[in-house]
């Protein structure tokens, strides 16, 4: 029951981070997917990635609502990941768990530190 109510909250978390910053769920999930619920960095990778499918329609659904979606920007940024994913995934079995989790922890910092001390646009 207690791993339920975790993994609950865990989807709470990453959904109003994935609403509020437009960032994916994966930021929150896979660390907790792995580090709390014990699952392995692949399995964490592939949940979040089939997680993202109905967070993003919701959080694009209001989004529309408020005419704040680049439709030709979405499609091409959409061309890219889906052809990203679809090479990615086809070798991701290849890379060990541990070197995931430090590419992954790597990009997480750098995107962070990159976000704090970007120049804001007028």
């Amino acid at each position: 029951m207690i791993m339920i109510i975790l993994t609950l909250f865990s989807g709470l978390c990453a959904g109003v981070l994935s609403g509020l910053l437009g960032v994916g769920g994966g930021i929150v999930l896979v660390p907790v997917m792995v580090f709390i619920l014990g699952l392995t960095q692949h399995t964490a990778q592939g949940i979040s990635l089939l997680v993202i499918i109905p967070t993003a329609l919701s959080g694009a659904y209001h989004l529309h609502k408020e005419k704040l979606i680049n439709y030709q920007a979405a499609f091409y940024l959409a061309l890219g990941a889906i052809s990203g994913t679809l090479i990615s995934s086809n070798f991701v079995q290849m890379v060990p768990a541990k070197y995931l989790q430090e590419i992954f922890g790597i990009f997480i910092i750098f995107t962070g530190i990159k976000m704090i001390f970007a120049k804001t646009k007028k």
